[in-house]
This record gives C-alpha cells, structure tokens and sequence, in this order.
C-alpha cells in the first residue's frame, strides 16, 4: 500500500450510506440522523478509515497518521480507540469496521441485505379443442 494521505491537503467528497455521513469539511458524522459525539482522535481516525474505505490500513500507518507515533512504540491506543469508535457505531459497528488481525483494520462501507422477489413460474395451461 501507498502512503496515506491526510484529508487536509485535498478536498475530499462526503461520505453518505444508508446510516453513516460524514462531511470532513464540517469535520461532522450523523448515524441514523444523528450527530456523533467524538473526540479529536476519534474522528481523525474514523475519517482516515472511510477515506480509504476498502483497504486494509496497518497499525503503524494508522498509529502515524493520526498520532504521530514510530513504528517502534507500542501503545494499545488504537485498539482502545477503536473500541470506543465501535461503541458509539452501536450495531453497526461490526460491519463498519473489520478488524484484520496481526495487520490492522478496515472500514467497510455499509451493504444493506438484498432481497430479491422469487420469479414465480405460472404453471402452462392447456387449452382444450
């Protein structure tokens, strides 16, 4: 993987599924119409994660890019983060964001189920002389 980008150099668009959006401009996050309550911390690395929605961010990136830290401290920081950011996702927290052990985390954007409407085969009728 490339180096990461902070979101301060580059406009970035918003992001918006069924539950989630996040306006980095505002520097805002809404769940289910709500606004979220983060600290510092927590919304850096939750924009970090939805900006590069998909990929698999390793823990020294991400303890870099939003904390500054060497690849040689070891902190359980981000794993308490993390944890706090799952709270308040609440039961969506499991889908959003994918813990890729001994590497790092992924955030996923949301997938509503599909339900797909069974095509029903009307049996053929004879019609008689």
């Amino acid at each position: 993987m490339g180096m990461l980008q902070a979101g301060n150099n580059y406009q970035v668009m918003p992001y918006r599924d069924e539950h989630l959006a996040m306006d980095f401009t505002q520097q805002a996050v809404i769940l289910d119409s709500e606004r979220m309550t983060l600290t510092r911390k927590e919304y850096d690395l939750l924009a970090l994660l939805v900006q590069h929605a998909g990929e698999i961010i390793p823990r020294e990136a991400l303890l870099m890019q939003v904390w500054g830290y060497s690849p040689e401290i070891r902190t359980r920081t981000l794993d308490v983060h993390v944890r706090r950011l799952r709270k308040k996702l609440g039961g969506y927290a499991d889908q959003y964001i994918e813990t890729i052990f001994g590497i790092g985390y992924r955030f996923q954007p949301f997938h509503a189920p599909r339900f797909f409407r069974p095509q029903v085969v009307q049996p053929a009728m004879a019609v008689g002389a």
